[in-house]
């Protein structure tokens, strides 16, 4: 989520967030409610992955405003569930017009899912987990500039998925993962929520 403002801004509330978290509301109930802060379980956090996977190259706000419908059309994002999806049921999504209808993303998505569902029960969390870096000795970025689209542990997670069969699974999407689901806290310093997660 890139903008050119240096630090945190005052929203209508009078409270700092992150630049990209004031506005519209969409994004200010996420980043207030749910950026950044810690997400376990396979299920929970494959549908992290995808949606992530399917933000490459569009708005993050885009993928907000369909969240439901992703949930809707891949049954929530149950692994077990997805992986069992056909070539019917990626027609399907290719119609459907509450997603991204994104033939390579769709594939992705089901193919993960096979991948995922193939491994023991909190296997992925596990893995994914085991990218965080630690938080201490990491200074709290005062402003956009000083957050990066990657670091050495999501080019090391990208990697790591990769060779486990995961497609769309880039370091900077691996990056936006971490920061959506707490792996790192990229709330700037003078945030309101960054000491509340």
């Amino acid at each position: 989520m890139e903008t050119t403002l240096a630090s945190a801004v005052a929203g209508a509330d009078g409270l700092p967030r992150c630049p990209w978290g004031v506005a519209p509301e969409d994004y200010r109930e996420y980043h207030d409610t749910e950026w950044g802060r810690a997400v376990r379980g396979d299920d929970a956090l494959f549908e992290r992955l995808c949606l992530e996977a399917f933000q490459s190259g569009l708005s993050w706000l885009t993928i907000l405003r369909r969240r439901e419908g992703f949930r809707a059309a891949f049954d929530g994002f149950v692994v077990a569930k997805v992986a069992a999806f056909t070539e019917e049921d990626v027609e399907r999504l290719l119609g459907d017009p509450g997603i991204i209808r994104n033939r390579a993303k769709i594939e992705a998505t089901v193919g993960n899912a096979r991948v995922a569902a193939g491994w023991a029960e909190g296997e992925l969390t596990d893995l994914i987990w085991s990218f965080a870096p630690e938080a201490e000795g990491r200074p709290a970025p005062r402003g956009p500039g000083e957050i990066p689209a990657t670091t050495p542990e999501s080019v090391a997670l990208s990697r790591t998925l990769k060779k486990r069969g995961f497609r769309f699974v880039g370091p900077t999407t691996a990056y936006a993962l971490m920061q959506a689901c707490g792996l790192v806290n990229d709330h700037l310093a003078e945030c309101h929520v960054r000491e509340r997660i």
